[in-house]
């Protein structure tokens, strides 16, 4: 039975595609930071792990926990992330240095340790979740902006230095998707933007804070929408390197290739 880490199991496409590969045949292992998470899905009939990806000595304890059983990692789904809201220049460094701690240098760490047992083992999968806006940018989303990014480089690096071996680096870039993502950033916004007397007060409020998801939104997917493309990471015997999840994705990165920066910069203003 082919086994599988995800973090970032407390909600959204994390927890559905924990529950997903369980039903369907995986030996998954799923982790989320909070204790109550954890607990919820153990209580769920998922194996789960407290596991805070900005803790190597986390990551330690759960791989080695993992391997112990296993004596093996098939696959890695580095999913853990939020989204930091907010004006470039309204984002304090170590605000952004929070979002990167987690989004990126928790991603790194998780893959760093995983390599080493895919090494020695000379196979496994490692899944990055990076997002559309790792290939176009929105305003007021600069930090994470800037933390998918640095992911598209990583994995772009990865790719080339593990040509010649067994151990394939995919990069899933999902773009709206029903969760508590938007939820979550605007916490983050409010815990740590003064948004009073900043130069984009009126716009955070008319943009970011006051606009809803709305029903029927095209763009816009259940968490279920990634599940084609991880089985596809999890089970090609020569997977993409790169995965593009829902119509929004597919076409602001058609445009990222077509269109000059000038044009791209016009039409991304207005969404």
């Amino acid at each position: 039975m082919k086994n599988i880490l995800i973090t970032g199991c407390s909600s959204g496409i994390g927890y559905y595609t924990a529950h997903y590969l369980h039903k369907n045949g995986y030996k998954v292992y799923a982790s989320a930071r909070d204790v109550k998470d954890v607990k919820r899905l153990q209580e769920e009939g998922l194996e789960a792990y407290l596991l805070d990806v900005t803790n190597a000595e986390d990551i330690s304890r759960v791989l080695s926990e993992i391997t112990k059983d296993d004596s093996e990692l098939y696959a890695v789904f580095n999913n853990a992330g939020y989204g930091q809201a907010g004006a470039v220049e309204d984002i304090t460094t170590d605000v952004l240095r929070e979002q990167f701690e987690t989004n990126f240098f928790g991603l790194h760490e998780l893959t760093h340790q995983a390599l080493k047992i895919m090494r020695k083992q000379g196979y496994g999968r490692v899944i990055q979740h990076s997002s559309v806006l790792g290939i176009i940018s929105l305003r007021f989303r600069g930090a994470y902006n800037a933390s998918k990014y640095a992911i598209e480089g990583l994995c772009d690096t990865l790719r080339l230095e593990l040509m010649e071996t067994n151990i394939h680096v995919c990069t899933i870039n999902t773009g709206p998707v029903s969760s508590d993502f938007r939820k979550n950033a605007i916490k983050m916004f409010k815990k740590n933007v003064i948004s009073e007397g900043s130069i984009f007060e009126k716009a955070y409020n008319e943009e970011l804070l006051t606009v809803k998801e709305k029903e029927n939104d095209p763009f816009t997917k259940g968490s279920e929408v990634v599940i084609k493309n991880i089985l596809h990471a999890l089970e090609a015997k020569k997977p993409q390197p790169r995965y593009y999840n829902t119509l929004a994705t597919h076409l602001l990165g058609g445009f990222k290739r077509v269109l000059t920066t000038k044009i791209l910069d016009k039409i991304l203003r207005k969404i």
